[in-house]
């Protein structure tokens, strides 16, 4: 089951300059950049140096919310990038596609804690999805899906965790690992949630999501 929710946090990045982050992303580590691609602005993370890298967005939430984006990679020989977008601020969760597992997994903070079989297409755009979700008193469901950019999202989600610790509440992210050294791109962040939240939740100017 899909969270009903309403957008909070929209970014396509077309209203910030080329070399430049938006002011409303906050950059953890890693010399992230809007460019110009074919025409369409994306955020870049260089190909060096091989780290963790990640840039955080959107309200500080606990449940009830979702984060989704695009992200584009290339291998290179036996080399391959790894990505992933993340709930609940640094050491929370994150749905990750790791190529060189041939593996989609659910890390809690960065200890795998599920994984599932997948095989990425490289030098392609894929869409990733993370929600949390309360479906008890003292239980929650963490769920990801994860598909190649232009087709149908599919219904069900391609990975899912429950637990009884209740998640901390924390800002959303995009997270990547330039293993391939060649740079890895983002698109079309978005936060969404189900629960009213005070202040401004109205999407980023400029947002256009592609299809």
């Amino acid at each position: 089951m899909v969270l009903t929710a309403a957008p909070v946090y929209r970014n396509g990045f077309s209203e910030t300059a080329v070399g430049q982050v938006p002011d409303d992303l906050l950059v953890m580590d890693g010399q992230f950049a809007v460019q110009e691609v074919e025409g369409n602005k994306v955020l870049e993370l260089p190909g060096a140096p091989l780290e963790t890298f990640g840039v955080l967005f959107g309200p500080s939430l606990k449940d009830a919310v979702a984060v989704s984006a695009r992200m584009h990679g290339t291998s290179k020989g036996r080399r391959f990038p790894a990505f992933a977008v993340s709930l609940g601020g640094v050491g929370g969760y994150k749905l990750q596609v790791s190529p060189a597992k041939q593996a989609i997994e659910i890390l809690k903070g960065e200890e795998s804690v599920a994984s599932t079989p997948f095989s990425w297409k490289p030098d392609s755009w894929t869409r990733l999805r993370l929600e949390i979700r309360r479906t008890g008193e003292v239980r929650w469901q963490i769920a990801g899906k994860v598909w190649p950019d232009g087709e149908t999202e599919p219904a069900n989600w391609t990975l899912t965790l429950t637990t009884t610790t209740e998640p901390v509440a924390g800002k959303s992210g995009v997270w990547g690992k330039p293993f391939s050294g060649t740079p890895i791109r983002f698109d079309d962040l978005s936060v969404e949630t189900s629960e009213p939240i005070t202040g401004d939740s109205r999407p980023s100017p400029g947002y256009s999501p592609r299809s």
